[in-house]
């Protein structure tokens, strides 16, 4: 096995909850989701060679994530099948569970780089990381997030 091989073979292992997550909260469908998780490990392949460690591996792996997510919502814009993530992934008979599911479908109405914004301050990255990823200043990440809470807050609940 090659360097590469086995440098992609423990990305994929230690990062594929994180990058399915990505993912999921640019579709609606699980296969679709998992179409466009497929899209993001693909462009991790090809992207292994330009990896320069200037950032963490963490922040490159969203940024590629992101990225790919966002060309293709641009480049599909087709009707998507309703949320069909199994109840053992996604628990939606509580109470925690429908709060989640309705922020879920609260944070698909977002434009797509508020949608990553957001995702990122979900996944408690600092401020420095989410504008080293969207190639924004950190200062901005803040202001950015002001906005995006209050447009969340503004969406009607949202109905199948």
């Amino acid at each position: 096995m090659r360097n590469n091989d086995i440098f992609f073979e423990n990305l994929v292992k230690e990062h594929k909850a994180t990058i399915y997550s990505v993912c999921y909260m640019f579709v609606q469908g699980r296969a679709e989701a998992d179409d466009l998780f497929q899209e993001v490990l693909l462009n991790i392949w090809k992207g292994i060679g330009t990896y320069r460690s200037e950032s963490s591996l963490r922040s490159w792996i969203y940024r590629i994530a992101l990225n790919t997510c966002i060309t293709y919502k641009r480049k599909k814009r087709i009707h998507t099948e309703p949320l069909d993530i199994a109840p053992a992934v996604f628990e939606i008979n509580t109470a925690e569970g429908r709060q989640t599911e309705d922020l879920h479908k609260r944070i698909l109405c977002l434009a797509p780089m508020d949608r990553a914004l957001i995702m990122l301050w979900l996944e408690d990255m600092s401020y420095q990381e989410i504008g080293q990823i969207l190639g924004i200043e950190p200062k901005h990440v803040g202001v950015k997030l002001v906005r995006i809470k209050e447009k969340l807050k503004q969406i009607e609940h949202y109905e199948n």
